[in-house]
């Protein structure tokens, strides 16, 4: 079966829920490709009739804004021992490099770090529980949170999709490609943002270094 006859046969449903739950998921504080997902779904839409971009951001929007209002409650029961239960959990996701990162952030931003990390890879895992951890006030963090939400799953979801619609006799000809263009683009943000992670670490750790010799 060609992939293109394949792709018609995937319920409409099956992916408005995909898309909800893996965003959700992320937005709660669990590294998984939300990005990635919702690019590829809007791409689906833009060539699959059945699958409607409206239905499709609007789930998008729900998993994020539900997502981050529960990874917020958990950091504000959890605190500082959730953080470093997840940084044993998911070195490469949660180490104290990524978190100081997002520490300064929230430190510098407030409430606009909940906002514009929805549309930073790795602080989207990180705004819910962190700024439950740091005590954001509710009606701060729900204000960034559903703007961020709608305004990232909304707009990540319209764009993708015109785009697409555009580019529909290329993409119906090679579907497989544009999905694997779509994957590669996610996963190559991600990367991005964590050598800038890796870079800001050693960065400090050159910084303090010399305060340390003094020191001693």
């Amino acid at each position: 079966m060609h992939i293109q006859e394949w792709l018609e046969t995937v319920p409409a449903v099956s992916v408005y829920l995909l898309v909800g739950v893996v965003i959700g998921l992320e937005s709660l504080g669990i590294p998984l490709p939300g990005e990635i997902v919702l690019v590829s779904s809007a791409i689906l839409a833009a060539t699959q009739d059945h699958i409607n971009p409206f239905v499709l951001g609007a789930c998008a929007s729900v998993g994020a804004i539900v997502g981050d209002s529960i990874g917020y409650l958990i950091g504000r029961k959890g605190g500082q021992p959730l953080l470093l239960w997840a940084g044993r959990k998911f070195p490469k996701h949660f180490g104290p490099d990524h978190v100081a990162m997002a520490e300064a952030k929230f430190d510098k931003w407030g409430m606009w770090a909940v906002f514009f990390g929805r549309f930073v890879a790795l602080l989207r895992i990180f705004a819910g529980p962190l700024a439950g951890v740091l005590k954001m006030a509710y009606w701060k963090f729900l204000i960034a949170n559903v703007l961020g939400g709608i305004i990232w799953a909304g707009g990540t979801t319209a764009l993708i999709y015109y785009v697409g619609i555009v580019a529909e006799p290329w993409l119906k000809r090679f579907s497989s490609y544009g999905l694997v263009a779509a994957v590669l683009f996610g996963v190559g943000s991600f990367i991005v943002m964590k050598r800038r992670a890796k870079k800001a670490a050693a960065a400090r750790e050159a910084a303090e270094a010399p305060v340390a010799a003094t020191v001693d």
